[in-house]
């Protein structure tokens, strides 16, 4: 089996995407006290627009975090959470390569 530059450079803007996106948000948890999640949103006004930038890059690990909670707490079916979890590293990969071109845009390179 043979891992080839592209897949090596999937699998670390996936991690990139995770990483970033659990360093995010529970970041917000430590400054303001309570939980990230998506009824953030539901607040309007200024909250939700000051919320939408971190929601946009921490979603995958709010997602990784509610699904794994439900399956233990509620029993959610196993698909659920294959499929909550394909979700979330797709927008990882997503959140990952945004974050590297704009550390590429940075640094110049």
């Amino acid at each position: 089996m043979v891992i080839t530059l592209a897949s090596l450079d999937a699998i670390r803007t996936l991690c990139v995407g995770l990483a970033l996106s659990g360093l995010l948000a529970s970041a917000f948890e430590m400054c303001t006290t309570r939980r990230a999640s998506f009824s953030l949103l539901g607040h309007g006004g200024v909250t939700a627009v000051a919320a939408l930038p971190m929601l946009a890059f921490g979603a995958p690990f709010i997602i990784l975090r509610n699904t794994l909670r439900g399956r233990r707490i509620e029993g959610r079916p196993m698909p659920f959470v294959m499929l909550a979890t394909v979700i979330a590293c797709g927008w990882g990969l997503l959140s990952g390569r945004v974050a590297l071109g704009l550390a590429a845009f940075v640094v110049g390179a």
